[in-house]
């Protein structure tokens, strides 16, 4: 080669190299995906921390609301074990007025009933109630505790309640203690 186009060669190259590159039209759309993809990507990523903190948020909530459910419970039945405790002397109460129900003008029996009257008013207003159970009622085994069965004097008395032996109660709501009853079978 003559000094000449070596010189030439040297020219072309400079001038190649001090020119700003050409994309072509796919290195074009290469770099186009590129910033598409990493906005779908951050767009992606935006989405999923809004759903995160959503979720995060309402799960707080059912919390709360849980914990003030549990609360109100709480307070409901705050004083189950002491009236629990109460239960049966009220029980003897009913025993005792049921004894000397012949004998109402006696002072001591209006006495006692006052007693069992006050007391039971008194648990009423802590919301204590009586379960209303009675013979000839369906036995359900949910809310009746089945202390023996006998055989039913009529055939529409099997599965039936044919006595109470001892009264249920509820607390707010909520049994505390199921009333015992003779089932016919």
């Amino acid at each position: 080669m003559s000094k000449k186009d070596t010189h030439k060669e040297a020219e072309v190259e400079e001038i190649l190299a001090n020119e700003p590159a050409q994309e072509t039209p796919a290195e074009a759309q290469v770099v186009v995906e590129d910033k598409k993809t990493t906005e779908e990507k951050l767009s992606e990523d935006l989405q999923n921390e809004k759903d995160k903190h959503l979720r995060l948020f309402a799960e707080f909530e059912n919390y709360k609301k849980r914990t003030t459910r549990e609360r109100i419970e709480l307070f409901k039945t705050a004083g189950e074990d002491v009236v629990k405790a109460v239960l049966p002397v009220l029980d003897d109460f009913d025993r005792a007025l049921k004894e000397f129900s012949e004998d109402l003008q006696d002072p001591h029996v209006q006495g006692m009933m006052l007693i069992s009257n006050k007391l039971k008013e008194n648990l009423k207003q802590k919301g204590l109630e009586v379960s209303q159970t009675i013979p000839g009622d369906v036995f359900n085994a949910d809310n009746h505790e089945a202390v023996t069965q006998i055989p039913a004097p009529t055939d529409d008395m099997k599965g039936k309640i044919i006595d109470v032996l001892e009264k249920g109660y509820t607390l707010g709501g909520k049994i505390i203690r199921y009333p015992k009853v003779v089932i016919g079978q």
